[in-house]
């Protein structure tokens, strides 16, 4: 890797390993101090970010960005306050650091407990989201970690005003200003180093498509957690409420359709597939819909999904459709098809509930509403760093505890062993 390449990253590394230390020993409320200031920065700043998001939106749109990079890439003034409000929810959240997870008295009265300590220096990689810089940082910071930022070069000038922000506001709460670093060298040169600064990152998090994820797979050498793809399923079975599901329908797939947790695919019971599909289609007005064969015998007009379609995450207004004759065959497709994210069932038949909440194998299993709540904000997490779809450490979306490892300390009065 060329010297340019490595030496300003290793010392960002090196800024967030010192840093991550004072970090680690403040009290929570300097470090909610500092969350709290930043959040009023942010908002002060509203113009300056603004200014700086409107450059990165005008360069991604002569890059002919399409519509989805372009939702996730752009700021107004709601989704500022949005970062400012995040930053202070989650500085109201309960401090994880020092929790005494467990705790017992063996017989030779050693005490022991198991206790939350920060993981240390978490590096993020991301695409786009300029929003990630202040809700990954404020949940590192609040969680005793130093964090390191690598945005995409779409949203670079964005990221840098927010950054700012976080930096000060550290300062003015009396906390070293490297526990943020922000990588501005947005090559692919720099990505793959950032990936692999051993000793400096102690986990890393991508927050991105699935190019990103397979360079992760391909080229990191530190530990990772994989914030996968989602190829989320809505089904809905025979014993459904058909408003309930419509309505649950179209907000999985239509909300927000460029996110993770946005419905891509729609399983339907043959029982109520004649009624349903009809009535949905048209409450869909606006998506593309393909079906397999039994969904087209309902709905002549639509696509052909094919088996590509039925696992692709779609991230715009298209959504498969399968018609199935059974709960074994929703779960049977949901596990071929999903990508382990988020699944939904709609129905009334508690037992169907159970069956699909246990045999499903997905970070979130929804009952009876829309896949779009699966959200750190939404589920009382305050922001999220990512949505995990790795069993190992964390799994689902990742909160202040996700941030955190657990140290054994032991208590003895001077026992030995003999």
């Amino acid at each position: 890797m060329p010297p340019d390449t490595v030496n300003p990253l290793v010392d960002l590394g090196r800024h967030a390993r010192a840093a991550a230390r004072v970090v680690a020993a403040a009290s929570s409320a300097a470090r909610d101090d500092a969350l709290r200031v930043a959040a009023d920065l942010i908002e002060e700043r509203t113009a300056l970010i603004l200014e700086a998001n409107a450059v990165d939106v005008t360069r991604a749109e002569a890059d002919d960005a399409d519509a989805t990079s372009l939702d996730r890439l752009r700021l107004d003034a709601r989704r500022v306050a949005g970062m400012a409000a995040g930053l202070r929810d989650v500085a109201g959240l309960p401090d994880p650091v020092g929790e005494v997870v467990e705790g017992w008295v063996r017989p030779n009265g050693l005490r022991v407990e198991r206790v939350r300590i920060p993981l240390g220096v978490i590096g993020i990689i991301y695409e786009n989201r300029p929003n990630v810089t202040s809700d990954a940082a404020g949940l590192c910071l609040k969680s005793g970690n130093a964090v390191l930022l690598r945005g995409s070069s779409s949203a670079i000038s964005s990221n840098r005003v927010v950054a700012a922000a976080l930096r000060d506001g550290l300062a003015k709460a009396g906390l070293p200003v490297g526990a943020v670093g922000l990588v501005e060298d947005t090559s692919r040169a720099s990505a793959v180093a950032f990936m692999q600064l051993d000793g400096m990152i102690d986990c890393l998090i991508p927050r991105g498509g699935a190019s990103l994820i397979a360079s992760i797979r391909e080229h990191a050498t530190v530990p990772y957690v994989i914030d996968g793809i989602g190829n989320c399923h809505v089904y809905v079975d025979a014993a459904a409420d058909l408003d309930m599901a419509e309505s649950i329908v179209v907000n999985a797939k239509t909300q927000r359709p460029g996110v993770c947790n946005a419905a891509e695919s729609l399983v339907v019971h043959r029982d109520v597939a004649a009624v349903f599909l009809p009535r949905v289609a048209t409450a869909l007005d606006g998506v593309t819909l393909l079906g397999d064969a039994a969904a087209r015998e309902v709905l002549p007009h639509i696509g052909t999904a094919t088996e590509e379609d039925f696992a692709t995450e779609f991230l715009g207004l298209s959504l498969s459709i399968a018609v199935v004759d059974s709960l074994d065959a929703a779960i049977d497709h949901v596990t071929r098809y999903g990508s382990g994210h988020s699944e939904a069932i709609v129905t009334r038949d508690i037992a169907a509930a159970g069956r699909f909440t246990t045999e499903v194998d997905a970070a979130a299993v929804v009952v009876n509403a829309s896949t779009r709540f699966v959200d750190g904000g939404e589920l009382g997490l305050g922001a999220e760093i990512g949505i995990s779809t790795q069993k190992l450490h964390a799994r689902g979306p990742m909160g202040l505890r996700e941030l955190t490892s657990i140290r054994y300390v032991v208590t003895g009065t001077g026992q030995v062993r003999t």
